[in-house]
């Protein structure tokens, strides 16, 4: 009968001690699985901001590749261009380039046909000794631009020269009378044969030179 009584409490002990063992088992397994649940819960987060992340895009530019461009590649967007002209232009002074006489007053460049004088930009290599009073100097590359109405001058000693501008020389603005023109499907704006794209400069538009019209 004792041998019994001692069997029985000697199984009660195993059966405790195993179930205390399969508890620790359960508690361990389930903490396990809420640390596991916990870091894929983290790296979720993780992973969601990352890809939620926006970045400022730079728009891609459509610059020309190439400085000069042909005439027959330029399409105009208006069939016809807007000549203005005057009967007279008072105090104009008479300036002489190439054989071709130009009349300025009224801080523009004419040339004379028919009995009036019509607006016109001066050529390449065109000079004078003094600038217009509305001049806007322009720096690009460590050099001096000066700027009168759309057309761009460079200092040669004592004389102020028509040039053709580098690429990437930047405007505020665009000088009246220019065009939109398509090369390849894409819009630009011309005047006096150089060509320019809207771009933004610290939030500000501008405008950036990207080519010019060969006329050849």
């Amino acid at each position: 009968m004792n041998f019994s009584k001692k069997n029985h409490k000697h199984k009660k002990t195993n059966n405790y001690l195993v179930s205390k063992s399969i508890i620790k088992t359960s508690v361990l397994a389930l903490l396990f699985l809420m640390a596991f649940a916990t870091e894929v819960s983290g790296q979720s987060k993780r992973s969601s901001t990352t890809t939620t992340t926006v970045k400022k895009k730079t728009p891609v530019k459509k610059t020309i590749p190439t400085k000069k461009v042909s005439r027959t590649k330029v399409t105009y967007k208006k069939p016809t261009k807007k000549v203005v002209s005057v009967r007279s232009v008072p105090n104009k002074k008479v300036i002489s380039h190439n054989g071709q006489k130009y009349y300025y007053g009224n801080n523009k460049f004419y040339t004379y046909s028919s009995g009036r004088y019509i607006a016109i930009a001066p050529k390449i290599g065109f000079r004078i000794s003094t600038l217009p009073s509305n001049y806007k100097t322009i720096r690009y590359n460590n050099f001096n631009y000066y700027n009168v109405g759309g057309i761009f001058y460079t200092r040669i000693n004592n004389q102020y020269e028509v040039v053709d501008p580098e690429i990437g020389t930047i405007v505020s603005e665009l000088p009246d009378g220019y065009e939109k023109v398509e090369i390849d499907n894409q819009t630009y704006y011309e005047y006096a044969n150089i060509l320019y794209e809207k771009v933004q400069v610290d939030g500000t538009r501008a405008y950036e030179v990207v080519g010019i019209i060969d006329m050849d």
